[in-house]
């Protein structure tokens, strides 16, 4: 049974570790402790899914509680996969963001075809610098 949690309830270890557990880390900088460590300590919302001891989920996302809300990082190890668990994850984060703040994401090209599945729309004039 997977058990859902919010909250930094980690540590910088295991969460390295899921994000090479999902291939998070082919996009992350999961290799530089100092600039993960940062990523963690300034989210502002992080909710986790676990299965017994073992982090297997992480939604890492920065919010206003308002207007938005980016989801930032959303890892499943590999092995949990297929199983709802992304979608609860952003299920609870759209929850704990606000009732009127959209998430908001940039897609894994791996994940493109996942986002539309589960009522997420594609917007056309998303900017990256």
């Amino acid at each position: 049974m997977i058990e859902y949690r919010s909250g930094i309830c980690f540590t910088l270890d295991q969460m390295i570790e899921l994000y090479n557990a999902s291939t998070l880390s082919e996009r992350r900088p999961a290799g530089d402790r100092q600039r993960m460590a940062k990523m963690l300590e300034n989210a502002n919302l992080i909710v986790t899914a676990w299965d017994g001891e073992e982090l297997v989920g992480i939604a890492r996302s920065l919010t206003d509680f308002a207007f938005c809300t980016y989801l930032s990082d959303l890892a499943v190890r590999v092995s949990y996969q297929r199983r709802g668990i992304g979608k609860e994850l952003i299920r609870r984060t759209r929850e704990l963001g606000g009732p009127d703040a959209k998430v908001i994401l940039l897609s894994a090209p791996k994940a493109v075809e996942y986002y539309p599945h589960i009522g997420f729309t594609q917007h056309p004039s998303a900017w990256v610098l």
